[in-house]
């Protein structure tokens, strides 16, 4: 295992270069002394060894003390984004269902780091029956989502106030409560209202295209017309 330390304030450098054998440290490099140690008497023959290879200390010291340390700070420059990035609340959490006799989905998207909880509440209660939690996934823009899946299918419908889900983001002071609907909406509902649109839009603008298609032959058919009429 090898390895290397920078202290961005200090500019300290300090690396690691050592080897083991069944779990266990065989022999080390100490980069201060630019020696081998030797924690088992096992590695004592290899520690005179290496300590009297003096291209293979340089080569090593170059390392840990240069090499390395240029391509931590290239990575800690690549992920910064990432790695410095600050904490933010979910974006968008709601509740719906693919269709009636579906389970409702409580759904938070776009919060930020991954440390979050989401679980369901009767009249202030957290349930764990008849919940299914589902992981918490990446987005596309370094944020994450959850959902988490109630099953309602015998409770009435009139109950359904009684239900509501919290999330819980690490670092965010006031948890988000989404109270259920006693109508929640429908992912299909809202697929077939899509679609419909985009078939009212495509027909319009046939529709459009023909009449403005129409309109120009007959302009073209009064300019041949008159043509005709003029020679």
């Amino acid at each position: 295992m090898f390895g290397c330390e920078w202290d961005d304030e200090t500019e300290e450098v300090n690396g690691i270069r050592q080897d083991g054998y069944d779990g266990e440290d065989f022999i080390v490099f100490d980069l201060k002394t630019e020696t081998w140690i030797a924690p088992k008497q096992q590695a004592v023959i290899t520690k005179h060894k290496w300590d009297n290879n003096k291209a293979q200390i340089a080569q090593y010291k170059h390392y840990l003390t240069q090499i390395c340390p240029e391509w931590l700070k290239k990575y800690l420059n690549y992920g910064r984004s990432s790695l410095l990035r600050t904490e933010t609340h979910s974006q968008f959490t709601h509740i719906f269902s693919h269709s009636p006799s579906s389970p409702v989905s409580c759904h938070a998207t776009g919060f930020y780091p991954d440390r979050a909880m989401m679980f369901w509440r009767k009249d202030g209660e957290e349930l764990h029956e008849d919940v299914d939690l589902g992981e918490i996934l990446p987005n596309h823009d370094g944020s994450f989502q959850m959902s988490a899946d109630l099953d309602l299918s015998s409770v009435p419908a009139e109950d359904w106030r009684r239900y509501d889900c919290v999330f819980q983001l690490s670092g965010m002071e006031d948890d988000i409560f989404t109270k259920l609907d006693k109508n929640p909406v429908y992912i299909y509902i809202i697929a077939a209202v899509v679609v419909l649109a985009l078939v009212l839009l495509a027909v319009i603008g046939v529709l459009v295209y023909r009449k403005k298609k129409g309109e120009r032959l007959k302009q073209k058919d009064c300019l041949i017309s008159f043509s005709v009429f003029r020679f």
